[in-house]
């Protein structure tokens, strides 16, 4: 049975579960955080399942951070209410913060410790035995791919080394949910896709949750699976990539057709199918407009005049052009 408690006016819209049990790992309600007149997030509404990678994208001073500290119960809500894995941040800070691996965008490491070290000062933090520091400091280090510098100094591993160690302090304590903010900032090319491939595989190997605050777009297309467009403190669209698309393109579909013959009889021809809103000619392709998906219906019309169809592609936004789009919306 599930039992509810009264909270408050705000967060008992939110309900209070076992946390071990749930898999609805973040749960927003209207929430606000003002710092005087200025507001620096606005009526935020977003929920995060288990198991997914959640890309929160915007450009700096939109209000990441500033969500991701009232996640974290770091700072308190001006209005509204918020639930991690049942728990609520600004009450219950430290049932949160057993349960969710934060990594900030500056990683707050020990210079003078080795990597190893670093994580067991982070595992005897977390009330772990020293036989159980070992071995998940062990299996952490093996995880990110650094056991070969365990023994190293933190101040003699590269800024690359450093964010894979900050991942791996993360994971020391097994989280079930994981905020990053930022994490490949100031990362070289092979160093970011080393980054991406370990957070893709953690999440689908120790079925975890992230949540990535980023700006940057190719990144978080790469990785995530679902993304929230923020703005000015605000969230003003989320979904998956294809649904931010299909949203954006008010339910018609683009589509790019070249065949033999190309001239003005197969305008015609694609004119007259059922679903087709509009047929426009460029320098390579006809564009055709469309409320369904027609591209069986084009192919065999194509195919019934015996006529050869050489391209027919569905035209669809990349995040990059989503963005843009919301962005000036």
């Amino acid at each position: 049975m599930v039992e509810v408690l009264p909270i408050d006016e705000q967060t008992a819209q939110l309900s209070v579960r076992p946390a071990e049990s749930i898999s609805l790992i973040v749960e927003t309600r209207d929430l606000v955080k003002r710092y005087g007149d200025f507001t620096a997030v606005d009526h935020l509404n977003f929920q995060l399942t288990e198991g997914e990678i959640f890309g929160l994208l915007g450009p700096n001073g939109a209000g990441k951070t500033t969500t991701i500290l009232m996640l974290m119960g770091m700072t308190d809500p001006t209005e509204g209410a918020v639930k991690i894995l049942g728990y609520d941040p600004a009450r219950q800070p430290i049932e949160v913060k057993r349960r969710v691996g934060y990594l900030p965008e500056r990683v707050a490491l020990y210079d003078d410790l080795s990597a190893r070290e670093n994580l067991y000062y982070t595992a005897d933090l977390n009330g772990l035995s020293y036989a159980e520091s070992k071995r998940r400091g062990a299996w952490a280090l093996e995880r990110v791919g650094l056991d070969a510098v365990a023994s190293k100094p933190v101040s003699q591993l590269s800024h690359g080394m450093r964010q894979r160690l900050g991942i791996a302090d993360v994971l020391i304590k097994k989280p079930r949910l994981v905020i990053l903010d930022e994490p490949t900032l100031g990362l070289d090319p092979e160093a970011v896709n080393q980054l991406l491939d370990l957070i893709r595989a953690m999440t689908e190997e120790e079925q975890l949750t992230v949540l990535l605050s980023s700006h940057q777009l190719q990144q978080v297309q790469r990785i995530c699976s679902r993304v929230g467009i923020f703005v000015k403190g605000k969230l003003i669209a989320h979904g998956s990539i294809s649904q931010l698309a299909e949203r954006l393109a008010g339910g018609i579909r683009t589509l790019e057709v070249s065949a033999e013959p190309n001239g003005a009889e197969l305008g015609e021809l694609l004119r007259k199918i059922p679903g087709v809103v509009g047929v426009e000619r460029d320098a390579e392709y006809w564009r055709v407009r469309a409320t369904v998906d027609v591209r069986p219906a084009i192919a065999r019309a194509v195919t019934d005049r015996g006529w050869s169809l050489f391209h027919l592609r569905q035209r669809d936004y990349g995040l990059e052009e989503i963005y843009l789009k919301y962005f000036q919306t």
